[in-house]
């Protein structure tokens, strides 16, 4: 881990929440819940696009959201279906490569149930429209990401409270953080 023990550890915040019209309203208000919490909230927003001068823009993006998950100790990603019934492929993206990198990653999604159930109306007995199977071990999310985190926060909880539920689990994980 990254977090000196006189310094509060570095938490990036992976989501769509970027995507929303009022994304930077939600991004201080997750990173003031994460210093009430005793965190430091990484706001993928936040990262400095100027480091990597006249590139395009997404791949400024990139490189400043890379940078931010190296600095951070550990990574709460938002996993809540996102234009579809999956999480968004940037943040899993995300969890993966602070996975990769040995960090702690807790995802939270605010609805209960298997992959399965979440995708009522959208299969029939297990094989949706493209006749593709759709898994049916249990979990909330494909095995691949569900089997890789370190924690896994299913709902009721939406938008924050969900956010507060999955730094709370972090906690265990991450050397000097404040008790709850």
């Amino acid at each position: 881990m990254s977090c000196a023990p006189d310094l509060k550890p570095r938490v990036y915040l992976a989501g769509p929440d970027v995507f929303y019209p009022d994304a930077r309203e939600r991004g201080r208000q997750m990173q003031a819940l994460c210093a009430e919490l005793g965190l430091v909230g990484l706001y993928p927003l936040d990262g400095d696009l100027s480091a990597q001068g006249d590139a395009p823009l997404s791949l400024r993006i990139y490189q400043a959201n890379r940078q931010l998950i190296q600095s951070a100790d550990a990574v709460v990603a938002n996993l809540r279906d996102f234009r579809g019934c999956e999480p968004d492929s940037g943040t899993v993206w995300e969890a993966s490569f602070a996975l990769a990198l040995g960090k702690p990653v807790v995802g939270y999604l605010p609805r209960a149930g298997s992959l399965l159930e979440r995708m009522a109306g959208q299969h029939q007995h297990g094989v949706d429209a493209e006749g593709c199977t759709v898994e049916d071990f249990g979990l909330p999310l494909n095995l691949m990401l569900a089997h890789s985190l370190s924690a896994v926060v299913v709902g009721p909880e939406t938008g924050l409270q969900g956010l507060r539920a999955a730094l709370e689990r972090l906690r265990g994980w991450l050397p000097g953080a404040a008790p709850p």
